[in-house]
């Protein structure tokens, strides 16, 4: 395939990974711009590659306003400098982000498992008795 050649919803599907309705509601949200056949849609190589940003950016949990104005940046100035530069930030504030998520549910796990290996003999002793009937507790 050449880098002029358009695909269809179908193909960017297979090439990509995503569904139909994926692809529509990016266009819903003027992230893609195919082009019309009738009632096909094409997608050329800008298509493409904004799909391509698409879906990283969606990867590393930036907002859809986010990577549409990371796009539009592109867009408007004709070059990536001011793209690259906003995305550069924008991915030093999400790494934090990141991090910062990783290290609260870190701590989460650890005090969770001090919780379970607490609760280890009590549950030991309760499931090795038996028992005639369920016991219903009052809500």
């Amino acid at each position: 395939m050449t880098a002029d050649t358009t695909m269809t919803i179908r193909a960017m599907c297979e090439a990509f990974e995503v569904t139909p309705r994926t692809l529509r509601f990016y266009e819903s949200k003027e992230l893609l711009f195919p082009k019309r056949a009738g009632t096909k849609r094409l997608y050329n190589r800008r298509d493409r590659a904004r799909l391509k940003l698409i879906l990283r950016g969606k990867r590393f949990g930036f907002s859809l306003e986010d990577i549409r104005q990371l796009l539009d940046l592109y867009d408007r100035e004709g070059s990536e400098r001011a793209q690259y530069l906003k995305t550069y930030v924008l991915g030093q504030e999400r790494l934090a982000q990141m991090e910062q998520q990783r290290d609260e549910l870190t701590e989460a796990i650890t005090d969770l498992k001090a919780e379970l290996t607490a609760a280890e003999p009590l549950f030991n002793t309760y499931s090795a008795q038996k028992t005639g009937s369920p016991s219903k507790s009052a809500a």
